[in-house]
């Protein structure tokens, strides 16, 4: 390891003697140090707690303090526990001196005579052990700040959020300002930037040409990271509102093939040593492999919604009389698909408004809750009765997935008289509004709750009649609506009641508010509103 150069470390001497102060110092000096002198311990203390020195040279014998004490509350205060201390004496020079001064903190022991070559050699064998641990301690807390640097980013919800955390950790890290530059899932370019002190990200445009010539440039179409310097007569153009005004420093990282990569770029100045440049490529990598997790999520979030919705009517006919209001809401944080589902379907005069959810999220819930759509729709060929058509899912069910389970609720209304039919397996009981909507006593829950969900047994299912008067409307939704963790079910029951008693004016909105009243669902939601004209 080569020497230190001139004046990078400060040195304390501490002697109580001018003449022996003089040449210690001198020979420090002579080698290249900065040196700063004190002639007793407290004012070594002192004049620690000013200069924050790189290194102590104490002499043991001290007027007020002894230099075994001195280096004690050195080493004992965790603020200045790592500065090396030499400790020198011309009367404790016996080995149990040595192993005394050793064994209560010093680095290193001197005793005089003291040859001038031997004296700086031990110097600067204490300052390259002290620069190595330094750098160890560095490197140590920058990769414990990247390991939670990355979990955070993992943890991140929103692109944005994921690049502002990205920006703002490498700046803490770093000490510099630090941006980053991506493509997000919208085909938008997004570009961050933070710096110290506060590190604090600040959203800035960027065009979508950049981060593609740059690419190009530094990986072509390879996958890795590589390191890389912007000329500043380059980014000027292309985001003039840098904060640096100097070339940039950066990490190009793409982690698959087919994918834009990702810039991540850090003010040059002052220039980056072997541990920095190796930090701002891990960290370079660590943003690519979260924003490639991310995106994926977003685009398999995408395909299931898509899927989804293709499963579901693509249109709800529009019934004289009637006023129609579906909505259809996935789960916030799942990407699979789900088994909720609704249906209305005109029938010789008549209309059909069904609800069900099947069991679990998957692939196979989706296709079973497709499966039992087209069998509700197969069995009300000819002649419908309710009982009959629930009684066939049930079969379905039990025949051909033995393992899964479904509630569904239908009503058969006659829009002209009013007249309807309930038939329920499992499903929680629809919502019956008096047409008043003025008062939580008008909205009630159909009383009789039905008979065994599908998939469980044989069962016959009972018919239940009401009447919806002019006015009045039904509230049909799957259990996504009210369920939640950290909440009984009959509240959330009470509170979706409450919210349908309010139901008023145009019946779209009156779904949009349902909805918001409960906020992000864990669960996907289903739900139908009907009303009848006066």
């Amino acid at each position: 390891m080569p020497d230190l150069a001139p004046f990078t470390a400060t040195i304390l001497v501490v002697d109580d003697t001018p003449a022996k102060l003089y040449i210690l110092s001198s020979w420090l000096r002579r080698a290249g140090y900065a040196v700063v002198e004190a002639s007793g311990g407290l004012e070594a203390l002192q004049r620690i707690g000013e200069v924050s020195p790189d290194l102590v040279v104490l002499d043991v014998r001290l007027p007020d303090l002894s230099g075994y004490e001195v280096c004690e509350r050195i080493k004992s205060d965790p603020a200045t526990a790592s500065i090396p201390v030499i400790q020198i004496s011309g009367a404790a020079i016996t080995a149990a001196d040595r192993a005394l001064g050793l064994h209560r903190g010093a680095d290193g022991y001197l005793a005089e005579p003291i040859e001038p070559d031997e004296f700086v050699a031990t110097v600067k064998a204490a300052l390259r052990y002290h620069r190595a641990r330094q750098r160890a301690e560095r490197l140590a807390g920058r990769l414990r700040a990247l390991t939670d640097l990355t979990l955070e980013m993992n943890a991140a919800q929103t692109f944005d959020e994921l690049l502002s955390i990205a920006a703002s950790g490498t700046c803490r890290i770093l000490d510099r300002h630090a941006g980053v530059v991506a493509l997000a899932p919208d085909g938008r370019t997004r570009r961050l930037t933070a710096g110290p002190p506060d590190a604090a990200a600040v959203t800035r445009t960027a065009p979508p040409a950049a981060l593609e010539t740059l690419g190009e440039q530094a990986l072509g179409q390879q996958l890795g990271t590589e390191l890389l310097t912007i000329p500043y007569a380059y980014w000027s153009e292309v985001a003039p509102d840098t904060p640096a005004r100097r070339d940039i420093v950066a990490v190009m990282s793409r982690t698959k093939r087919d994918r834009p990569p990702v810039l991540l770029g850090l003010e040059p100045h002052p220039p980056l040593d072997e541990d920095e440049a190796s930090m701002l490529r891990q960290l370079g990598q660590a943003v690519a492999l979260a924003v490639e997790a991310l995106r994926a999520y977003a685009e398999e979030h995408a395909i299931a919604l898509t899927l989804q919705r293709s499963l579901l009517p693509s249109r709800v006919p529009q019934v004289a009389g009637l006023d129609i209001a579906w909505r259809y809401q996935p789960a916030v944080d799942n990407v699979e698909v789900g088994g909720d589902f609704y249906e209305v379907l005109e029938l010789d005069g008549k209309v059909l408004f069904a609800v069900g959810d099947v069991q679990g999220h998957s692939l196979l819930a989706a296709t079973v809750m497709a499966e039992l759509r087209h069998a509700l729709r197969a069995s009300l060929i000819g002649k419908i009765e309710l009982d009959q058509s629930l009684a066939l899912l049930n079969d379905v069910l039990r025949r051909y997935h033995r393992r899964m389970t479904a509630t569904v609720c239908l009503m058969l209304l006659d829009p002209a008289t009013g007249e309807a039919q309930i038939a329920n397996a499992g499903h929680i009981p629809p919502l019956l509004l008096d047409g008043e909507g003025e008062d939580d006593g008008a909205a009630r829950y159909h009383e009789k709750f039905g008979n065994l969900l599908l998939g469980v047994a044989e069962e016959v299912y009972r018919i239940d009649r009401v009447r919806v008067p002019p006015g009045g409307a039904v509230l049909m939704f799957t259990d996504g609506l009210v369920e939640d963790r950290d909440k009984y079910l009959d509240d959330s029951l009470e509170i979706a009641r409450q919210a349908a008693s309010a139901i008023s004016g145009d019946v779209n909105e009156a779904a949009d508010r349902l909805i918001a009243a409960f906020g992000a669902r864990e669960d996907d939601v289903a739900l139908v509103i009907v009303r009848r004209h006066r």
